[in-house]
């Protein structure tokens, strides 16, 4: 019986099992952690719980230890010690393993569109690991529940117990392994029919969309771009907005609160364009109250330049291009003919914000694309907008790029200049 019991000793040092919430979890060359509970208990799990796991451990089966750890500290980041309590939870990006920062896990994101969590991978999952997320997720639901409610895009101080029946458990898993398509499943609870989520602290409400599709309605890596332009939109001298490849209109959105007075939204989707009118409407953005007017124009942009140009000048242009459309816009070899119509479309000392998120095209690209579209050095680079922190890469180049422009024509003397 000794000898049993020794043999098992050393087999536990090489393979640990472990329990959370009645899930068994293994893998490889772990620490031995013993439950004070003595022999057989199961532990519960907090949210405050760390993982103490080596490299060697199969993530395909326990799940990638520093996504289990991001989920576990949310509710600390939401409610930590000597923080305020949130009026409003804004969408956000939870974990970034696209950026290369975590050690096996580029192929995992995980987002928070609230009260609903959104797991993307871009390899196929087993179900274990699932299971081990979906652990984790709920444990960090239940945190929630007890210290506020999450209710649509709000936490309340209202009743935990009526509201947690109202607001179930909710995420989605999407797996786009197969480039070009993607399999999404709601893994459980009830996607809201009118899915309404915020950012800037609540001021800003936009429709998203986690079942259809590998866009959801809101690009949360673009959050510091927006904040650019409401910030820009508060200086009274400019007024003016075009928004190009408007898609759901968000950029508008930002604008018209921060205080434009138009804003001219260009995309070939007549269904995008939709949404962002929804969105204007859920923002109160029509006209009324003393707030600027938004249009939607559902043209192909590059037969449209003449109408655009008509509605102009404008004191700040957006252009947040697809990186490869198929038949519409490559950003290698379109990219060019957006930066050329600048100098006719803005007006003296307005600003060109330029977007790019094609991995394979770099920073120095763009600068080289403005430098040969706008002769004479008119368009005179600000500079690169930090992504979010929750964005963050070790491959800065192969993120997303934000550069901010101004349009300094020859032979023009602003009031500023003549001083």
């Amino acid at each position: 019986m000794a000898v049993c019991y020794h043999l098992l000793l050393v087999a536990s040092a090489w393979l640990e099992i472990q329990y959370v919430d009645g899930l068994q979890l293994r893998h490889a060359d772990a620490v031995i952690r013993r439950s004070s509970a003595g022999q057989g208990a199961i532990p519960a799990l907090s949210s405050s719980y760390e993982l103490d796991l080596q490299k060697k451990l199969p993530y395909r089966t326990l799940g990638h230890p520093d996504l289990l750890q991001a989920i576990a500290n949310f509710p600390n980041q939401l409610f930590g010690e000597g923080s305020m309590y949130p009026s409003t939870v804004d969408a956000q990006r939870l974990f970034h393993g696209r950026g290369g920062l975590y050690e096996g896990a580029n192929h995992l994101t995980l987002d928070f569109y609230p009260p609903v969590f959104l797991l993307t991978s871009f390899e196929e999952l087993k179900d274990d690991e699932l299971d081990a997320y979906s652990v984790a997720l709920g444990n960090v639901w239940k945190s929630l529940m007890a210290t506020r409610c999450v209710e649509s895009n709000n936490i309340d101080e209202s009743d935990a117990t009526t509201n947690n029946q109202e607001t179930p458990f909710t995420w989605v898993h999407q797996c786009r392994a197969e480039k070009g398509n993607s399999t999404t499943r709601l893994m459980t609870g009830t996607i809201p029919d009118s899915h309404i989520v915020t950012e800037s602290n609540g001021k800003d409400k936009y429709y998203v969309h986690l079942l259809k599709g590998q866009n959801h309605g809101l690009f949360l890596d673009m959050s510091e771009g927006r904040k650019w332009l409401q910030r820009k939109c508060a200086e009274p001298e400019i007024n003016t907005v075009l928004n190009l490849f408007a898609y759901t209109c968000a950029f508008s959105v930002a604008a018209l609160n921060g205080g434009a007075e138009t804003v001219v939204n260009v995309d070939m989707s007549r269904g995008a364009l939709k949404t962002g009118q929804r969105n204007h409407d859920l923002n109160k953005l029509t006209g009324n109250d003393g707030k600027g007017t938004a249009k939607f124009l559902s043209h192909d942009l590059f037969k449209s330049w003449g109408k655009i140009k008509r509605l102009g000048p404008y004191d700040v242009v957006v252009a947040d291009p697809p990186s490869y459309q198929k038949g519409s816009f490559v950003a290698s070899k379109d990219y060019i003919k957006v930066i050329r119509r600048l100098p006719s479309l803005l007006r003296p000392y307005g600003y060109a914000l330029l977007c790019l998120n094609a991995p394979e095209l770099t920073t120095e690209f763009l600068l080289e694309q403005v430098n040969e579209g706008v002769p004479n050095d008119e368009l005179c680079f600000v500079e690169r907008l930090d992504n979010p922190l929750a964005f963050a890469s070790a491959f800065p180049e192969k993120a997303l790029k934000v550069l901010v422009f101004q349009y300094k024509p020859m032979n023009h003397v602003s009031e500023e200049d003549d001083r």
